[in-house]
């Protein structure tokens, strides 16, 4: 049996040979909790890997270039185990902190956008992410915070018409109390809400803060 990565404590070797997972690509009636890794799982590479709670990979991202995910202005494709395409990230170069995402090949109408606010000072106002719902084909809106503000790590995802979270990334602890690297993080997504939306935002996330 192939070992399982464990979402306590992600190993490399574990990571390599990790059983297939079905993409979570839609939304639950439970809230879920996932790993995220920002670590590629190919050698020399920039990227990160996500797992269930089982242990095994529900996404992954990986760079093969020398430079990091967000370098050049480039984009990031989050696919599933086997390397199929979920969702394509494009930074826009003309046009200051902004981030678009595609579940299909990037030219086509966005699935979301994110944007960054500028601001002359260190603290900047949470980022607006703008996104289209499949059932109605209409906008809908959520905020970015980053948890750094406040001297954590991660982020939180906030629908600002009620005001509560909808996803929230922070630094893993075991159950022990003792906390993982800075680079493991636990991530929380509500009930009802897009998996693969919310991995897109958490990206976005951390390319805009350069931490991929």
């Amino acid at each position: 049996m192939a070992p399982r990565v464990h979402s306590s404590s992600p190993t490399t070797a574990a990571a390599a040979a990790a059983p297939s997972s079905p993409p979570a690509t839609c939304t639950g009636e439970r809230r879920k909790v996932f790993t995220v890794w920002m670590k590629s799982l190919v050698l020399n590479g920039h990227g990160c890997a996500v797992y269930d709670s089982d242990g095994g990979i529900v996404y992954r991202v990986d760079n093969y270039g020398s430079a990091r995910c967000c370098g050049g202005g480039g984009g990031v494709c989050l696919m599933d185990l086997h390397g199929t395409a979920v969702l394509n990230i494009v930074k826009r170069r003309l046009t200051f902190g902004r981030w678009e995402g595609y579940r299909r090949s990037p030219g086509q109408t966005p699935w979301f956008t994110v944007t960054r606010p500028c601001s002359p000072f260190r603290r900047r106002p949470p980022s607006s992410c703008e996104f289209w719902c499949d059932d109605t084909g209409r906008a809908m809106r959520y905020t970015i915070t980053d948890e750094r503000r406040t001297g954590k790590q991660g982020c939180r995802i906030v629908d600002p018409s009620t005001g509560l979270a909808v996803a929230e990334a922070k630094r893993k602890t075991m159950a022990c109390g003792v906390a993982l690297g800075e680079d493991v993080l636990s991530l929380g997504v509500e009930p009802h809400a897009d998996h693969s939306l919310v991995m897109g935002l958490v990206l976005v996330h951390g390319l805009m803060n350069h931490t991929m």
